[in-house]
């Protein structure tokens, strides 16, 4: 069992990591300060140092855990259809959640911007989307789809892309579906 204060340690942590997903989409990544985020998380900024080696640090592990969530979800919602084609649909209808302007699409954009400058951030999401691309590939091959791995790559990007697109008044899912379910094979 851990220790009382342990708990709260832990429970800091997470206001802070909430603070920073939350802040993001707000201000813009180079606009977080550790003031602005310790203020935010109902601490005093010492503490933000004293949880995580540096703020990049912590905004990297905010993003880069709430992008492992997200992906888990849509994971969900393709492993639980029976064809590839209903996959596409379901990952579409996950597209379909965002408008490009709330605030998890314009967290994902400000963390896809800050990856061009932080290497350590960009091995990170590539790690996450590989992972995700990977599982795709694994459940595309189950199902007969012909060269997967490239499919899945294909899929993933298309996604990103439209989820990209959302904000700049881009094509609405409905429009690339019939693309997408050729991509598979139907």
């Amino acid at each position: 069992m851990s220790s009382p204060a342990a708990a709260r340690g832990h429970e800091v942590r997470k206001r802070l990591l909430a603070a920073a997903v939350e802040l993001i989409p707000e201000r813009g990544w180079t606009a977080v300060s550790t003031r602005v985020l310790a203020e935010r998380a109902g601490v005093s900024p010492s503490v933000v140092h004293y949880h995580f080696p540096s703020l990049p640090a912590l905004l990297n592990e905010a993003v880069v855990g709430l992008m492992r969530q997200v992906l888990a979800q849509a994971d969900a919602s393709w492993d639980a259809e029976r064809t590839p084609a209903e996959a596409v649909d379901a990952m579409l209808a996950a597209v379909d959640r965002y408008t490009g302007a709330d605030r998890m699409s314009l967290l994902f954009v400000e963390a896809y911007l800050a990856a061009t400058r932080d290497e350590r951030l960009r091995e990170q999401l590539s790690g996450v989307v590989e992972e995700f691309r990977q599982r795709l590939g694994s459940w595309l091959r189950e199902h007969g789809v012909p060269a997967p791995d490239e499919t899945a790559a294909v899929l993933v990007a298309a996604v990103d892309g439209l989820l990209l697109h959302r904000g700049l008044g881009g094509p609405g899912t409905g429009a690339v579906a019939t693309v997408l379910h050729r991509l598979v094979g139907t």
